[in-house]
C-alpha cells in the first residue's frame, strides 16, 4: 500500500512506502530523548548564570556541556525519524525553557520563610531572566538551523557519511547559537573583550564536544534502530510518517 502526502514527483514516482504511525517502542524512545533534551536545556540555562568553568584554557559558562548534548540528540532523531520529529523535539525543549522561566517567576513572588532565603534565591535566579531570553532566541534560530542543515547535508552526501553531517551541521549551528546567546546575555554586563573571548571560547568548546560526541551519535542511531526495528528515514520521506511493517500490503 502506498501512502504519501507529498507530491507525486517527490514520493509517488519513487515508489516509497512510508509509516503512518509510531509503535510503542518508537514513542518510548522519543519520550526518553525528549526528556534528556529538556533536562539539558533547563540545566544549561540555570548553570549559565551561576558558574563559569575552565577547560583546556577555555572559559565558558556552566551548562555548556549540557547544552552541547542537545545537538546529538536532535541528530539522532533526525537520522532515524526524520526532520519533522526532530523539530518536535526542539519545540518540546522550547516549552521546557518557557515553563522554567514561568516557574522561576512564581517562586520569586511567593513569600520566603526567611528573608535570607529570598536573597539567595535572587542571587541564583535573578540573572536567569536575561539569560533565558537570550537562550530562547538563540535556541530557536540555532536548533532549527541544525535540523535543516543536517538534512541538507544528508541530501548532499546521499545519506552517507553521518560523521560529516553531524559535525558540519552542529559546528555552524553552535556558532550561531553562541554568538546570539553571548552578546544578548552578557553585552553591557561585562567588558566587550570578555564577551568576545567568552563567545569564541564557548564555540571552540562546543566544536570540541561535537567532535567527541560523533561516535556516540553513531552508537545512538544504531541502538535506536535496533530497538525500534525501523529503517533509516530518507530525505524524500523526511517529513512524512512511516507505515509500520504490519500495515503494509
Amino acid at each position: 500500500m502506498m501512502i504519501c502526502t507529498s507530491s507525486r514527483s517527490k514520493c509517488g514516482d519513487l515508489g516509497l512506502s512510508v509509516r503512518t504511525e509510531l509503535t510503542e517502542r518508537d514513542l518510548l524512545i522519543l519520550i526518553a530523548l525528549s526528556g534528556l533534551f529538556g533536562a539539558s536545556i533547563v540545566l544549561a540555562n540555570i548553570s549559565a548564570g551561576v558558574k563559569l568553568i575552565e577547560f583546556l584554557g577555555l572559559v565558558v559558562p556552566g551548562g555548556t556541556v549540557a547544552y552541547a548534548i542537545t545537538f546529538p540528540v536532535t541528530d539522532i532523531v533526525d537520522e532515524v525519524y526524520g526532520k519533522r520529529r526532530a523539530i518536535y523535539i526542539v519545540w518540546a525543549g522550547l516549552i521546557a525553557e518557557i515553563a522554567m522561566l514561568a516557574l522561576i517567576g512564581i517562586d520569586y513572588v511567593l513569600p520566603a520563610y526567611e528573608e535570607q532565603q529570598q536573597v539567595l534565591y535572587e542571587r541564583v535566579f535573578a540573572p536567569q531572566i536575561r539569560i533565558v531570553a537570550a537562550s530562547i532566541l538563540a535556541y530557536i534560530v540555532s536548533q532549527h538551523h541544525d535540523v535543516w542543515a543536517f538534512w541538507k547535508w544528508r541530501e548532499i552526501t546521499g545519506g552517507k557519511f553521518l560523521w560529516i553531517r553531524n559535525n558540519a551541521s552542529t559546528t555552524i549551528s553552535q556558532l550561531i547559537d553562541t554568538m546570539l546567546f553571548t552578546f544578548i546575555a552578557f553585552y553591557g554586563v561585562v567588558p566587550l573583550e570578555i564577551v568576545v573571548n567568552m563567545a569564541l571560547s564557548m564555540w571552540l568548546f562546543k566544536v570540541l564536544i561535537a567532535v567527541i560526541d560523533t561516535p556516540f551519535v553513531y552508537l545512538g542511531v544504531e541502538l535506536v534502530k535496533k530497538y525500534a526495528e525501523i529503517p533509516i528515514a530518507t530525505p524524500s520521506s523526511a517529513n512524512v510518517p512511516q507505515v509500520p511493517a504490519q500495515a503494509k500490503s
